[in-house]
C-alpha cells in the first residue's frame, strides 16, 4: 500500500461501519493518523483495535454529529492529540428515508435534515479553520446519487443530500485560497450493512435499484474508500468543488 497520506491527521465521521470504516482502514494503511467520530463506543473501539492490529494509527472519540458541541470537541481532540488536522471524510448520515410527502411529518423531516445535512455543516464549520491552521488539506463529503437526481418517496433524504453538494461547493470557494479543497462523493448503491438492512425492510427496492445500474451490481465499500483516499491525497490537488460520481454509471443515464 502507498504512503501518500503519511503524516496526515484525518477525521472520519461515521467511521465504525460501512464506507466510513472501510475508509478509516484504507487511510491508516496509507500512513494517515485516523480519528474516528461516531456514537457507538464499543464499535469505535473495535474499529481502532482492528486498525492498530494491522499496523495503523487510529483513535476514537464518541461523537453525535447532529450536536455541534460534539463536532467541535472531535476537531479539537484531533488537533490537540495529534498536532493538527489535514483532512476529513464526512461520512455520517443515513436513516429510514422511504417516506413520501404525505407520510413525512415535521419530526421526521427535522431528523433527516439534522442527520444528513446539518451534520455536514457543523463538520465543515469546525474542520475548515483547523485544516487552514495546519497548512491546508482536503475534505470529502459523502453525499449520494440523491444529491444530483430526484427519487420518488424520499423527499427529506433527497433534499438533504442536494444540500450537501451545495455546502461542498460553497466551502470549496470559501477556502480555496487558504489551501483547503472540498469535494463531494455522489455515491451510488454500495454493498454496506445499511443497504442490507434497507432491503430487509423494503425487499421490493433491491431489483428496482440494481436494474438502474449499468454495471448491474452494487459497488464495494473499498471502491469508495480508495476514491476518498485519492481525494484526500496531494495527488488530487487540482480537484476542488466537485461532485464526483462513484455509482457504476447510475447518473450517466
Amino acid at each position: 500500500m502507498s504512503s501518500r497520506l503519511e503524516s496526515k491527521v484525518v477525521i472520519v465521521t461515521g467511521g465504525t461501519s460501512g464506507m466510513g470504516a472501510a475508509f478509516a482502514r484504507r487511510a491508516a494503511s496509507e500512513g494517515a493518523t485516523v480519528v474516528i467520530g461516531a456514537r457507538d463506543k464499543a464499535r469505535g473501539e473495535a474499529a481502532v483495535a482492528g486498525i492498530a492490529a494491522a499496523g495503523g494509527r487510529a483513535s476514537f472519540l464518541p461523537t453525535d454529529v447532529t450536536t455541534e458541541d460534539d463536532v467541535s470537541r472531535l476537531v479539537d481532540y484531533a488537533v490537540t492529540e495529534f498536532g493538527g488536522l489535514h483532512g476529513a471524510f464526512n461520512n455520517a448520515g443515513g436513516g429510514d428515508n422511504q417516506r413520501t410527502f404525505g407520510t413525512t411529518d415535521a419530526a421526521f423531516w427535522d431528523h433527516m435534515i439534522a442527520t444528513n445535512l446539518t451534520s455536514v455543516f457543523y463538520s465543515l464549520k469546525h474542520e475548515l479553520p483547523a485544516i487552514t491552521a495546519s497548512g491546508g488539506g482536503s475534505i470529502v463529503n459523502n453525499a449520494s446519487t440523491a444529491a444530483v437526481v430526484g427519487d420518488a418517496g424520499m423527499p427529506a433524504y433527497v433534499a438533504a443530500k442536494h444540500g450537501v453538494v451545495g455546502l461542498t461547493r460553497s466551502a470549496a470557494l470559501d477556502s480555496a485560497k487558504a489551501g483547503v479543497r472540498v469535494n463531494a462523493l455522489v455515491t451510488g448503491l454500495i454493498d454496506t450493512p445499511l443497504w442490507r438492512s434497507a432491503i430487509q425492510a423494503y425487499p421490493e427496492i433491491e431489483d428496482r435499484f440494481l436494474g438502474q445500474i449499468p454495471t448491474g451490481r452494487p459497488g464495494a465499500e473499498e471502491d469508495v474508500a480508495a476514491f476518498a483516499a485519492f481525494l484526500l491525497s496531494d495527488e488530487s490537488r487540482f480537484v476542488n468543488g466537485a461532485a464526483l460520481a462513484i455509482d457504476g454509471g447510475f447518473t450517466a443515464r
